[in-house]
């Protein structure tokens, strides 16, 4: 009786990860073996675990990753201009904590999105803050928040992500209202968080799209000089994985 009240109390502190490996050490006889620290070191890591473990499930799902892409899953065989040494750099995330960027170009269904979303799981798991979002979306979240009175709050939540994704940059001209968007939120977290940007668009072309040349410099000065850039090439790889499930897919 005595044992239910602490694990009941375990669970109204929720301390579940403690109250899971009490519960478990009162099945397990042999654990009576080990002295009453060694006991109690095995209970505090079991909350640990599971408190980690719910912090980077959170940290996933407020990402709103467009694809369950990881690291580990990258396909480096198939010829597209992707270093791997380079990547095995960004996942160190050794980037994110220098509040550098990165810039992920290239044609259609070359695997910018999966890439962006591997590097940014990455990121989560290792306890970072991180949100994703494609660039019409986000022309639209402004332009509503702009005109029901919500507009500091969404540039604050944007630039409160230790990692911001803006998936397909440049798809079409940018309107001034938009350009003028984007810099607000650049200038927001310029220094102090790092921002992935992925674009069918080369980095040379920018300018071009987003149009006003002042509002145009800014942007990419603060976005691209301290970015690592991936270029990547060939042709379309979703018909080459159209047969394959989700876990083989790049």
């Amino acid at each position: 009786m005595l044992n239910q009240q602490t694990i009941d109390k375990l669970h109204m502190l929720k301390l579940m990860g403690m109250a899971q490996a009490f519960t478990d050490q009162l099945n397990q006889p042999d654990m009576d073996r080990l002295s009453f620290a060694e006991r109690f070191g095995l209970i505090v890591e079991s909350q640990w675990t599971w408190k980690e473990d719910n912090r980077m499930s959170r940290y996933l799902k407020n990402a709103k990753l467009k694809q369950n892409a990881c690291v580990e899953d990258i396909d480096f065989k198939t010829h597209r201009g992707l270093d791997q040494s380079v990547i095995m750099k960004l996942v160190s995330c050794d980037w994110i904590k220098r509040h550098q960027n990165v810039i992920i170009s290239g044609p259609t269904g070359v695997g910018k999105t999966y890439l962006a979303c591997a590097l940014t799981n990455k990121a989560c798991r290792e306890g970072y803050r991180a949100l994703y979002i494609r660039a019409p979306k986000f022309a639209y979240q402004m332009a509503l928040a702009r005109g029901d009175g919500s507009y500091g709050k969404t540039i604050a939540q944007l630039s409160k992500a230790q990692i911001l994704v803006i998936d397909d940059l440049g798809l079409a001209p940018m309107t001034d209202p938009e350009r003028r968007d984007l810099l607000e939120v650049i200038e927001e977290r310029h220094g102090h968080a790092s921002t992935i940007v992925t674009s069918q668009l080369p980095v040379e072309n920018w300018h071009e799209q987003i149009g006003d040349p002042t509002v145009a410099d800014a942007i990419l000065d603060r976005l691209v000089h301290n970015a690592h850039k991936i270029n990547l090439k060939g042709g379309s790889l979703r018909k080459k994985y159209a047969d394959l499930t989700p876990k083989d897919k790049l």
